[in-house]
């Protein structure tokens, strides 16, 4: 079973993209290392989210959901409640939040890309922030979706036109990233 010390070292391992990821890689670490209960939706302050960029064989095109509460197009993900093992929390997501049940992590499992992005306060939940842990992760366009009652739309867009949906800087980072490897391909 994976375990926060498994995350540290993976973590530790990642190379990122861009000076952005990298200050996001930073604040990441510290949290981690620095939070035992880090997993739990608990810990007020924060905790670790898992979540899975899907892009097509070709990497031309990836599935990006309309999330319902923050009303943006964003890669399918969630909490982790507590476990550690964050690629098959992120894959967990994916099933749940589009239906897609053929799916394969890319880069041998590997981190693809992190993020730590602040939530607003809704109820009696405060504001916090989720520390994102995203894996790369492969579908079939053909495959067909299943709505959840998490978000308002799903839908497989160009890379290039990624830029032009209400989303934010750290899906047009994973969209960069995307194109890049498929150059390197």
């Amino acid at each position: 079973m994976p375990t926060r010390a498994d995350l540290i070292a993976a973590l530790e391992a990642h190379l990122p993209f861009d000076a952005q990821e990298a200050a996001m890689l930073a604040r990441v670490l510290a949290f981690v290392r620095a939070e035992e209960l880090c997993f739990e939706r608990t810990l007020l302050a924060g905790h670790v989210t898992a979540s899975a960029w899907v892009v097509d064989p070709a990497l031309s095109q990836t599935l990006l959901v309309r999330h319902a509460k923050l009303h943006r197009w964003l890669q399918p993900g969630g909490h982790c409640d507590g476990d550690p093992g964050v690629l098959a929390n992120a894959l967990r997501e994916v099933r749940e939040e589009t239906g897609l049940t053929r799916i394969t992590p890319l880069l041998e499992g590997r981190i693809f890309d992190v993020d730590a992005h602040d939530i607003p306060a809704r109820g009696a939940e405060p504001a916090h922030v989720h520390y994102d842990i995203r894996f790369l992760v492969q579908a079939d366009p053909s495959e067909p979706l299943q709505l959840s009652d998490e978000s308002h739309a799903l839908a497989w867009v160009r890379l290039e036109d990624v830029a032009s949906l209400d989303t934010d800087a750290s899906v047009l980072r994973l969209a960069a990233r995307t194109r890049a490897l498929g150059r390197s391909r």
